[in-house]
């Protein structure tokens, strides 16, 4: 893994998840579309890749209630819903929060 890696990232009162990088950059991602952008095998297809989660299913109250690191390349987030499979790799979430911009 060649990319950005976060120095921190901090689950904020209003909800967000926060992400500052060590190439500086900061980004600030709503729980919920973290949450739809799930990658484990349960909301993703792990032969086809077509999505399982619908992203309306995910309600808009949904909170991160903690975040682990896995390796020193992924996090782990467990969801105010119960889930909490999925392995969100450095460069995704640096992918979804560009998405963001």
């Amino acid at each position: 893994m060649s990319g950005p890696r976060p120095r921190a990232i901090e689950i904020f009162p209003n909800g967000e998840i926060g992400i500052a990088w060590d190439d500086g950059r900061e980004d600030y991602l709503s729980a919920r579309r973290l949450r739809q952008e799930c990658p484990c095998a349960e909301c993703v297809d792990e032969i086809t890749g077509e999505r399982r989660l619908d992203p309306q299913s995910v309600s808009e109250s949904l909170r991160a209630l903690s975040i682990s690191p896995v390796g020193s390349y992924a996090v782990q987030f467990q969801w105010s819903d119960g889930h909490q499979t999925g392995l969100y790799a450095f460069d995704r979430l640096r992918q979804i929060a560009e998405s963001q911009r």
